[in-house]
């Protein structure tokens, strides 16, 4: 696979994204599944994995700890704290807090150092300054490498940076999901950290993965979600059928399309799709090879994108704790 630079690593083109393995989409798979859908990313290329304290409460790292501890050189490992510490699901930035979180995910992944440590989310309550100063500590002492920031907008990640480097910044991104694009990752190109895209393939959405929100499984969140909620559904399914066919078009999988368009709009841009099936993982890592035409392109956000999507991302509630730019879509909801 081909590489692109986070910080002082070089990673694979595209990542993986762990989440799903213990969190969010319903029941999490079977652990020999996990485990295939792990070993069987190092195996096709994949080096940088992308895990949480908060996915699972533990269970993430602690997985992959377990499958992937006597393979940790064949990879860059990429953690956050700031969302949960321990079994607690609290959204604290306090220093005192996130060297403690570092701690219980160092145990957890069976590691010495974290390669790439973010604040999952910001924590308003205290300063930036404050909770990247204490990861800046961090660095310092070695328990970890590099400092990113989740979910925060274009002024926050420059308060942060001023502070201590920042390596990469994460956050949703894919051609429903645009809000990158109104000023983060121009902040990202000028301070020259790496933007990795969270949900590149629309929460399974674009890759054709939710037909029928009815079929979803209990503890789904996808079902809170208003782009996945009635009216709204029904209208971004017509989205999806236009990228079916462009798709078809460009022969590969609608997936691998959304992840193709990513990999083409800018080379500090590394996409971290997530999967509990093998099949999909390999599927995913076959799109860094596909190269799409400059019309196909135009297409894609011609066709979908902030104002023909129907729906914002988050439900109120969540969308409280995110500190990202909105579309006028979502400032108007």
């Amino acid at each position: 696979m081909d590489k692109r630079r986070i910080g002082e690593f070089e990673v694979s083109a595209i990542g993986l994204g762990c989440m799903s393995l213990s969190h969010a989409y319903g029941a999490p798979p079977p652990r020999d599944q996990a485990e295939r859908v792990l070993k069987g990313a190092l195996d096709e290329g994949y080096t940088f994995l992308d895990t949480a304290a908060v996915y699972g409460l533990g269970h993430n790292e602690t997985l992959v700890g377990e499958v992937l501890g006597d393979r940790r050189g064949d990879y860059v490992l990429a953690s956050k704290c700031g969302l949960s510490r321990g079994t607690e699901r609290e959204l604290n930035g306090h220093p005192d807090i996130l060297k403690a979180t570092c701690e219980e995910s160092l145990r957890r992944l069976n590691t010495e150092v974290i390669d790439l440590y973010y604040l999952h989310r910001w924590d308003r309550r205290v300063p930036i300054e404050d909770s990247v100063g204490a990861l800046a500590e961090l660095v310092a002492q070695g328990k970890i490498k590099a400092i990113g920031l989740s979910e925060v907008s274009a002024p926050t990640l420059r308060r942060a940076h001023a502070t201590h480097p920042i390596a990469a910044l994460q956050t949703e991104y894919s051609p429903w999901t645009r809000n990158p694009e109104i000023a983060v990752l121009d902040a990202c190109r000028e301070l020259g950290v790496a933007f990795v895209a969270f949900s590149p393939v629309g929460r399974g959405f674009l890759a054709g993965g939710v037909r029928d929100p009815a079929k979803l499984e209990p503890g789904d969140f996808r079902s809170g979600m208003p782009r996945f909620q009635g009216e709204a559904f029904e209208a971004n399914l017509k989205l999806l059928e236009a990228l079916e066919a462009l798709a078809t078009e460009a022969a590969c999988t609608p997936a691998q399309l959304c992840l193709a368009w990513l990999l083409q709009k800018d080379p500090i841009i590394v996409p971290i799709p997530g999967t509990a099936r093998p099949k999909h993982m390999r599927e995913n890592a076959g799109a860094a090879a596909v190269r799409l035409t400059d019309d196909i392109i135009r297409r894609i956000d011609e066709q979908v994108n902030e104002t023909t999507v129907t729906g914002s991302r988050y439900a109120p509630a969540m969308q409280a704790s995110v500190d990202t730019e909105r579309t006028p879509a979502e400032a108007a909801a």
